[in-house]
């Protein structure tokens, strides 16, 4: 999961919306971790489960990470500013995106990760032109 979210990151030039939905324990956080550390960023990368969003400011753009399972009214989305990440200078990885699908705009890439008996399996969806771009990118 590391490995992917590094070449994930590694693909994107600039901001977007990637959201990650999975069970409990299937990677979304490594995936993010990952991502986050091939970048150089240190000093361990939280799960923002109780604080519901991260902010990790990089070189090329900056990443937020959000984990919505402990949302408890989708409208809440909208006091975190979510709005206000939404430019090309940040890249926002969305996990839980299911618990505020109504408030979820401009979604690039959706990522599902189940288990497998050989590790994970993650499908990808874009949902924009760059998303599709991101996904031949991947390949």
């Amino acid at each position: 999961m590391r490995q992917f979210g590094a070449r994930l990151l590694a693909a994107c030039e600039h901001g977007g919306v990637i959201t990650l939905k999975g069970e409990l324990g299937t990677g979304k956080t490594t995936l993010v971790r990952g991502a986050l550390e091939s970048e150089g960023v240190t000093g361990g990368v939280r799960s923002p489960t109780y604080t519901l969003v991260e902010y990790y400011p990089l070189d090329r753009f900056a990443v937020v990470h959000f984990d919505l399972y402990r949302l408890a009214d989708p409208e809440e989305l909208e006091y975190l500013g979510y709005r206000d990440y939404l430019n090309p200078q940040t890249l926002c990885l969305i996990e839980w995106p299911q618990r505020a699908a109504a408030y979820l705009q401009a979604v690039d890439l959706e990522i599902e990760i189940e288990y497998d008996p050989e590790g994970r399996r993650l499908s990808l969806s874009p949902q924009s032109e760059w998303g599709r771009l991101l996904v031949s990118r991947l390949k």
